[in-house]
């Protein structure tokens, strides 16, 4: 590689965290930081996932992973946790926000929405993310340097068009996961802010739809919105994004939410 880009996207020696690790965009995410050199810690609700994410990222990559059960929406848990990742080398250099989800069993439709899916929801999205970013904020200011990257989405910006999940018999989206998402991005760029004079970059990356074994109708309905006329696809299209905010590729970016839709956000 030329010595020009391997300088920027070098990540030798470096320890990444990616919370939610073990699949999907957070194992994207694991998996080219550890392509660029990083150590990786990987955390998962559940310590057999992110074992078992660890040890293929150890025998793809020949790095160093540490795996950690992560329950980010208790505090004393996400400190205990963060604690063991930085005592593990002695230090974060990068931490991708990525752990999220969890829409509970009640029906999508505000009317219809139990008020605990609601709490639940906007703890693990939204109070977890900040749990995160508070204990390794912490870890990196004494650094004086770090990068953390939160995985918000274009919920947190686009409204839906709910016809298309009733066509496909789907559940669709909370209207509270557009709230979480929404102040992800609101926190990113303040956050930014604050912690840019302890030399610590905070970006956000905005995903849209990916097909993850979604009914035909629905992805043929979402590519026909999208620019691109197509869905994301796990394995390829986070990747550059997370490379690229992790690295010093993005040194004179912060406070910054990268969308990677395909433009379905910008096509009316």
């Amino acid at each position: 590689m030329n010595q020009e880009l391997e300088a920027l996207f070098d990540l030798r020696g470096q320890v990444a965290m990616v919370t939610g690790g073990a699949r999907h965009l957070g194992y994207d995410a694991a998996c080219i930081l550890a392509a660029a050199g990083a150590n990786l810690v990987i955390t998962s609700r559940t310590t057999d996932a992110a074992q078992t994410s660890a040890e293929k990222l150890r025998a793809t990559y020949g790095i160093d992973a540490l795996a950690l059960q992560l329950d980010q929406t208790a505090f004393a848990n996400v400190e205990s946790v963060i604690t063991k990742a930085t005592s593990w080398k002695g230090k974060v250099d990068i931490l991708v926000n990525n752990a999220g989800g969890g829409s509970g069993k009640s029906p999508s439709r505000l009317f219809e929405r139990a008020p605990e899916d609601i709490d639940a929801l906007l703890q693990t999205n939204l109070n977890g993310l900040i749990y995160c970013c508070r204990q390794v904020g912490k870890v990196m200011s004494e650094q004086q340097s770090g990068k953390i990257i939160n995985i918000a989405s274009i919920a947190g910006f686009v409204g839906r068009d709910r016809k298309m999940y009733d066509r496909s018999d789907m559940l669709g989206q909370p209207v509270e996961y557009a709230a979480a998402k929404a102040g992800v991005i609101g926190l990113t760029k303040d956050l930014a802010a604050y912690l840019a004079p302890m030399g610590i970059h905070v970006n956000a990356i905005s995903p849209g739809g990916f097909d993850r074994d979604l009914p035909d109708s629905f992805v043929r309905d979402y590519s026909e919105r999208t620019a691109m006329n197509r869905m994301g696809r796990d394995g390829t299209d986070l990747k550059g994004a997370v490379l690229f905010l992790a690295t010093s590729a993005s040194d004179y970016v912060t406070g910054h939410n990268l969308v990677v839709d395909g433009g379905f956000s910008i096509w009316h």
